[in-house]
């Protein structure tokens, strides 16, 4: 009987190998790609900001638990490190609750438009402000979000809100980045830490140099943070910036205001209207 040879597409060892490195790459590109397509996704609004926000619940019960520690071992330096870890997380904790009510308010306004463009909440997928995007979108009745996974040793798997069909996990962090802005119509930035600010300062440089030529709303939400980490205003001072880049961002403080910002300036872009 002849021997039937194992066919290239079907050998994992050799799929998984450097020399496979193409193909992988262009796997996370089409196949994300299609799907888009499949699901009617044409444009989407990027939440980015920290994995480590917890929800109000959450940081009060951290904070509870720290309390009822520190009662008991005052003098152990892991309960003081615990009780401050619950402080951040309770002064935190407001951009959780405020990224879900955002997410929530624009999809909800998005999916009342009578026409023009539907816009798609989209995170990353894991959890603290990623989770509470996605979150905010499963709030309303038929509410559907994106969620950009990344294969990561401290994170497993997307959060729970995320849509089914709309979860991605991704391997390499460029096709992940470019379809975060391919789509991508807006931007909201809430505090995060190194990967926040690789997102943001790539978007930024992306915008600046004119390589994403549509508009693009960028909303820093959250001056307190913001303001103390990013001195866009000396960078100008300097020379290392134009004046106008000051221009690309947008800072806020409350929902109503990034939504009213966001809004106004969607559909100031949007041909229908």
């Amino acid at each position: 009987m002849n021997k039937i040879p194992e066919k290239a597409y079907k050998n994992l060892k050799f799929l998984n190998s450097p020399a496979a490195r193409p193909i992988r790459i262009l796997c996370e590109y089409e196949e994300t790609r299609q799907r888009f397509a499949q699901q009617r996704i044409h444009h989407t609004i990027v939440f980015f900001g920290s994995a480590r926000t917890r929800s109000s619940e959450d940081a009060a019960a951290l904070e509870q638990s720290a309390k009822h520690a520190l009662a008991a071992r005052p003098d152990d330096p892991e309960v003081q490190l615990q009780v401050r870890r619950a402080e951040i997380a309770v002064r935190m904790s407001r951009y959780y609750d405020e990224a879900r009510e955002l997410s929530r308010r624009i999809t909800e306004w998005s999916m009342g438009r009578e026409s023009g463009r539907q816009f798609v909440i989209t995170s990353g997928g894991g959890p603290g402000i990623m989770e509470a995007a996605n979150r905010g979108a499963s709030d309303v009745e038929g509410g559907r979000s994106i969620g950009l996974g990344i294969s990561l040793p401290f994170e497993q798997g997307v959060n729970p809100y995320v849509t089914d069909e709309l979860a991605f996990e991704f391997h390499y962090f460029f096709t992940r980045k470019y379809w975060f802005l391919y789509l991508c119509k807006a931007l909201v930035i809430f505090p995060g830490g190194f990967g926040t600010m690789d997102e943001l300062f790539e978007t930024l440089t992306l915008v600046q140099t004119g390589k994403v030529r549509k508009d693009l709303p960028i909303v820093l939400y959250g001056s307190d943070y913001w303001n103390r980490v990013i001195n866009v205003e000396a960078m100008a001072e300097f020379g290392t910036i134009s004046p106008a880049d000051i221009d690309l961002i947008h800072v806020s403080d409350s929902v109503e205001d990034a939504f009213q910002h966001l809004t106004s300036r969607l559909q100031s872009h949007d041909p229908a209207g």
